[in-house]
């Protein structure tokens, strides 16, 4: 049987940096934790208290979002998750869902038939037949980015209203005027918090909004090359992307039409995947801490278990400006 003594000398570390990882002491690094926790489920530990009592067993679905590679989206969330699991002894089950397939499953019949304790679903979209399942769900739940009115369910997530303002006013103060916002799936809440965000914003600055500078695409997609060349036209000198992927692709198009960012036209994603930093230019963006929110999924999960009812829990994002924001040619800051 895997002991801390194996996994410390697998990954020539000390016994208490093992141990310390394994039980989410705040004096670890969280890169640190992430390896110790990988090579502790890899090489099958479980932990003295684990194996002499029934473990609590928690089931994950994730529809529609990446979460295997550190470059997706995903994957620190889950990370996050199953550091703060480790600690509580939870056994923590990952189920991959393919779009649709959630219609062919009953929730409540498939977490108690398989004994989960506790659910967290990722990646869904507002829409699904699935979510509808939760509204009468007896089964602690927490949702990623969706409000479902039960005792039973929290929501969890970043104020995306609060991020895409901030972006507004970042771009505001350098004097841009003309902003235009390429948003994700119209029918996502993520998209719809987005939007009113941006409105907000520019209503704030006493900006115009003009419908011809609001485009929705797809946040997974290359949609830039639909929206990007009317933007242009239409006198955009700023892109707000309702993600990093979409300001990737954002990014993409300005240099097929032979424009650069910030000197054309400046550009603002959001989630800051590792993909941000390494863009060219380095993407300005509104950070999520994917992190963090995998570790508070598995605490709002322990209160519901509690009994403590908790509507929704909003992490306060924060704007990181790279290099892709500049002042717009011939303006003044704004005032």
């Amino acid at each position: 049987m895997t002991t801390i003594r194996d996994i410390a000398k697998k990954l020539n570390l000390s016994v208490s940096t093992v141990s310390k990882g394994l039980n989410g002491a705040s004096d670890v690094s969280d890169e640190t934790r992430r390896l110790v926790l990988d090579t502790a489920l890899k090489m099958g530990y479980a932990s003295r208290q684990a194996r002499t009592a029934e473990p609590t067993k928690i089931c994950v679905f994730i529809e529609n979002m990446g979460y295997e590679q550190i470059e997706q989206f995903g994957y620190d969330i889950i990370v996050g998750f199953k550091l703060a699991a480790a600690a509580k002894q939870w056994d923590v089950s990952i189920v991959p869902m393919a779009l649709n397939q959630e219609n062919s499953i009953q929730y409540e019949e498939y977490m108690h038939a398989n004994h989960y304790s506790a659910g967290f679903l990722l990646g869904f979209v507002l829409h699904d037949d699935f979510l509808r399942q939760l509204e009468k769900t007896t089964v602690p739940t927490v949702l990623l980015d969706n409000v479902i009115y039960n005792k039973n369910v929290a929501c969890l997530g970043v104020d995306n209203q609060q991020g895409i303002f901030r972006a507004v006013r970042h771009l505001a103060e350098l004097g841009h005027t003309s902003i235009a916002m390429l948003n994700g799936e119209p029918q996502s809440r993520v998209s719809s918090e987005r939007l009113n965000g941006f409105r907000l914003g520019m209503e704030h600055f006493g900006l115009p909004i003009r419908e011809e500078l609001i485009g929705h695409g797809d946040y997974n997609a290359d949609c830039a090359e639909k929206f990007v060349g009317r933007f242009v036209d239409a006198g955009a000198t700023a892109i707000v992307c309702a993600s990093d992927m979409i300001a990737h692709s954002v990014l993409r198009e300005l240099y097929r039409m032979n424009l650069r960012a910030p000197d054309d036209i400046s550009v603002v994603g959001f989630d800051d995947l590792p993909i941000a930093a390494y863009a060219t230019p380095p993407l300005t963006t509104v950070r999520q801490d994917r992190l963090a929110i995998g570790r508070n999924a598995c605490l709002l999960m322990e209160q519901i278990m509690q009994g403590n009812c908790i509507n929704r829990l909003l992490l306060i994002p924060e704007l990181v400006v790279r290099e892709s924001t500049g002042k717009p040619k011939n303006a003044a800051p704004h005032n």
